[in-house]
């Protein structure tokens, strides 16, 4: 399979990550949200990142141009005809990213092939919503997507030999290495990552150390990049009950959820969005 266009529902973090990826790569992109200011927002944001890489001399501004050039934003999904692959990549929320596909379902070709960035939502589940369920798949990207080199590739039950190879090739294009697993709780990364969270919430909880004494064992201990708790602060996180909750997810893998946790998402203390986690962003 050809794939020239891809549209992207969704402007925020994630979406507007992956339209840079995918311009920057040569693709033309269709960036899609809600109304004109969520568009130019997301726009805005690789247009300054890509300015970022051309004063560190990572880019010239010739690709600068060529890629911005390549990202069309748009607010009606009747835009994302010419997609041959549309990723949603909308907040993690299952009624929203279920309102979502149904439209797309109704207005794309029968041909394109229809992909979910959610990191915890059933690919299987989903994939029912669509028309052609075996051409329906999960690419979920990491944050920041321009940075971060891996794709799971999610398998539902109905999706097909065809688009999982289509899809992988996408990835490789994009310049990502990927895993393949079967759509089930967590996937691959968060299934072991989430738990490792929830720990360090117990071991904070108990009062054995302090946050930062658990982040700096973790990454001078076992090499880390970042802390789990500071990385929990950068992770998105909801009220209690939404499908992004950690409380929720983590109990999907049937093990006791922190109190910590659970009292600090009641509380709204929701990490960097919020500027309150386990650490204080307000400056």
């Amino acid at each position: 399979m050809q794939i020239n266009t891809i549209g992207v529902v969704g402007a925020g973090t994630m979406g507007s990550g992956i339209a840079q990826a995918a311009a920057a790569k040569g693709l033309d992109v269709i960036l899609i949200d809600v109304n004109e200011a969520a568009v130019a927002k997301g726009t805005a944001a690789v247009d300054s990142r890509l300015a970022r890489l051309v004063a560190k001399g990572q880019m010239s501004a010739a690709d600068e141009a060529a890629a911005l050039g390549r990202i069309r934003g748009a607010i009606a999904y009747t835009d994302l005809k010419p997609a041959d692959v549309i990723i949603e990549a909308a907040t993690e929320d299952y009624d929203l990213k279920a309102k979502i596909l149904k439209q797309i379902d109704k207005l794309v070709s029968g041909e394109a092939i229809i992909a979910s960035n959610t990191s915890s939502i059933s690919i299987t589940r989903l994939a029912s919503l669509i028309s052609h369920s075996d051409r329906f798949v999960g690419m979920h990207f990491f944050n920041p997507v321009p940075v971060m080199a891996l794709v799971e590739i999610v398998r539902g039950l109905q999706t097909s030999d065809a688009t999982h190879a289509a899809v992988e090739t996408l990835a490789t294009r994009l310049g990502k290495s990927s895993i393949s697993v079967k759509s089930a709780p967590g996937f691959v990364v968060n299934r072991v990552l989430l738990p490792m969270i929830n720990e360090a919430f117990f071991v904070l909880a108990e009062g054995e150390t302090s946050a930062n004494e658990i982040d700096e064992g973790m990454k001078l201990g076992c090499n880390h990049p970042i802390g789990p708790l500071a990385l929990a602060d950068m992770m998105a996180r909801c009220p209690p009950g939404g499908d992004a909750d950690p409380s929720r997810r983590v109990r999907r893998f049937k093990i006791p959820a922190c109190p910590l946790l659970k009292e600090m998402v009641a509380a709204g203390y929701l990490g960097r969005k919020t500027g309150r986690g386990v650490y204080s962003y307000k400056q």
